[in-house]
């Protein structure tokens, strides 16, 4: 029997994106991250005695030379040397421009494919297939630089590509899961979409998803991808997932409704929260928690919101394996409770000057003033277009107008 593990879009020091890196006992463990990941596919590797592990592009991130970045991938690397297992690497967009790609003295037991493609005989039964991109863009298919399949053994073809196009990622390499399967491979090991999804078994077309997510957008497990073929039979038996994140972004939606009392809502939260840390999977998860529901208490949260979302924040970390990276807070008044009141007639006058054209644009240039004084890649995160300018500024502005109602309506 031949094991593979196939991966893709490692990202090797890639920051996550995280308010959780203010947290002193979590900002060790979510910097490594990236390293961490790769570090459990080669244990898995070693574990489970792969013959070879795939590395379908964008194993580095960037443009930034590292030193410490090259010395650690080559001790990776040596380790599956010493063990006998080989390395198909295939070059991705983010490769292409890291200047450490062209000067490290690889081990003997890595081959990179070329720009021009290549074929490599892992054995008498299987046989890899790959083309590296040979620059940051590829806006024409690569598949015709894929030789013909070899008869009577399992083929095994790596390609980095954007497919037909993915919300959220330029198009690169483009094709179609038809075009692959007509070409006869037996297993397309895909990369440079962060999400896993598997597009065919008949032949197999994985796109196996980042080994470690970056952000919220990539919340949920990661893992990379083990395959098992019979060498007599010359088939694929078996395609499972390894977990790899060390740390996990998580969703999650709480239900307050109906909750009268403040200690009724924090035994919820304990509960909730213990519940998700008892679930067998990664070292640590950031969570962002949604507090949803009708409840009598939600102008008092709202008044206290700093609090709950310290108190929140404080329960996760109890867990010794969950922590918050931001609380949101999506509650109603439970029917028949309201009243009217001058209050509400407040939230109605701070609504209609909310809508006005030149409370907008001072609103807005007030927040980009501050903004200003942050660094550029932050600021950029935060205000990467206009549409995004005018959502922050909104949401500034409704969270202020909740915040004064809240301290007039919230209750001891």
């Amino acid at each position: 029997m031949t094991k593979l593990i196939h991966t893709a879009d490692v990202h090797l020091d890639s920051p996550l994106k995280s308010l959780a890196l203010k947290d002193p006992d979590l900002r060790e463990r979510v910097i490594a991250a990236t390293r961490t990941a790769l570090t459990r596919i080669v244990d898995a590797a070693l574990s489970e005695a792969v013959d070879a592990v795939l590395i379908a592009g964008d194993l580095f991130d960037g443009q930034e030379r590292s030193a410490r970045t090259a010395a650690f991938l080559l001790a990776q690397l040596d380790r599956l040397r010493v063990a006998g297992i080989r390395v198909f690497l295939i070059k991705g967009n983010h490769d292409a421009e890291n200047p450490i790609t062209g000067d490290l003295d690889l081990p003997e037991n890595v081959h990179v494919f070329t720009g021009h493609g290549g074929r490599v005989a892992l054995n008498e039964a299987v046989q890899v297939h790959g083309v590296s991109f040979s620059g940051r863009q590829a806006p024409d298919s690569l598949l015709p630089k894929f030789a013909a399949p070899v008869e009577g053994a399992v083929n095994v073809a790596m390609l980095h590509t954007s497919l037909a196009g993915s919300q959220g990622h330029d198009v690169y390499a483009p094709c179609t899961v038809a075009e692959l399967a007509a070409l006869g491979f037996d297993y397309w090991a895909l990369g440079h979409i962060h999400r896993r999804q598997v597009h065919s078994e008949t032949p197999w077309i994985v796109m196996p998803g980042c080994p470690q997510g970056r952000d919220i957008g990539e919340a949920g497990p990661r893992s990379a991808t083990l395959i098992e073929i019979d060498d007599d039979a010359r088939f694929i038996t078996r395609v499972g997932e390894i977990p790899t994140a060390a740390v996990e972004f998580a969703v999650v939606e709480i239900d307050a409704a109906g909750l009268e009392e403040a200690e009724a809502l924090r035994d919820v939260l304990r509960r909730e929260l213990w519940a998700m840390a008892e679930v067998p999977g990664c070292d640590a998860a950031l969570l962002r928690v949604t507090l949803r529901g009708a409840t009598p208490l939600r102008w008092a949260i709202l008044r206290d919101r700093d609090t709950w979302e310290e108190t929140v924040a404080q329960l996760a970390r109890d867990t010794g394996r969950l922590w918050l990276e931001k609380l949101s807070l999506d509650l109603s008044e439970p029917a028949g409770t309201s009243t009217k009141s001058a209050v509400d007639d407040l939230a109605r006058l701070m609504a209609e000057i909310r809508a006005e054209p030149g409370f907008h644009s001072a609103l807005r240039a007030d927040a980009e003033q501050l903004l200003s004084d942050l660094p550029p890649a932050r600021r950029a995160a935060l205000l990467p277009d206009e549409a995004a300018a005018d959502r922050l500024t909104a949401g500034l502005a409704e969270d202020g107008a909740l915040r004064i109602i809240a301290r007039m309506k919230g209750t001891a």
